[in-house]
């Protein structure tokens, strides 16, 4: 099987630079513009996929049924083990406002975000029971940030470490108990809006 694993498109407070955590923020149209772009690049390419799963927050919700809608997959219920990691006392600040309040190690003390381990064990348990369930599937899986950057150091220790972007699609294809990587935290869709923006 293969998973295409892709952050949802970008927000109003992706754009302040507030951490959202499981704060439901929803797409901006700029984010909806990216999820359009992500889905007519999957239209092109030889890889097919036969469901979409998302974390259920409205921003990757709303990321998956566009694509859906575009590549007439279907979407599997939502799954709570997608959710962004809970940022506690953290959330809706911006970088200023968390140094402000906390200091610049701020993410070193407890405010209440959920543990690294956690979150890796409880996306861990997600892929071991998607393989399971839909082992001849091929499944886009629309989640968070945070979260895909622990399932990458869970997988791969810190081989990937550079920042998840926004619809950044990454591919992974079992292979017995490993998980190859095919492509990674790729945005090469995202260019063609880019060189518009800038003229």
């Amino acid at each position: 099987m293969r998973i295409g694993l892709i952050r949802h498109g970008l927000t109003d407070w992706n754009v302040l630079g507030r951490i959202q955590g499981q704060s439901d923020i929803p797409l901006n149209e700029e984010g909806r513009q990216q999820a359009r772009l992500l889905a007519n690049r999957l239209l092109e390419e030889a890889y097919k996929w036969d469901y979409i799963i998302t974390s259920g927050l409205s921003r990757a919700q709303e990321t998956g049924e566009i694509i859906s809608g575009i590549l007439n997959t279907p979407m599997l219920p939502p799954d709570e083990r997608l959710k962004e990691r809970s940022f506690g006392q953290a959330e809706g600040l911006t970088a200023l406002e968390r140094e402000e309040k906390w200091g610049v190690d701020w993410n070193l003390q407890d405010l209440g975000q959920e543990k690294e381990p956690a979150m890796q064990a409880r996306i861990l348990s997600f892929m071991n029971d998607l393989a399971e369930q839909y082992p001849d599937q091929h499944i886009l899986v629309i989640s968070h940030g945070a979260l895909l950057a622990q399932l990458y150091r869970a997988l791969y220790e810190d081989q990937y470490s550079e920042r998840i972007g926004n619809l950044s699609l990454t591919i992974l294809e079992k292979a017995e108990s490993d998980w190859n990587p095919l492509l990674y935290n790729c945005t090469k869709h995202l260019l063609a809006a880019d060189s518009v923006h800038e003229k």
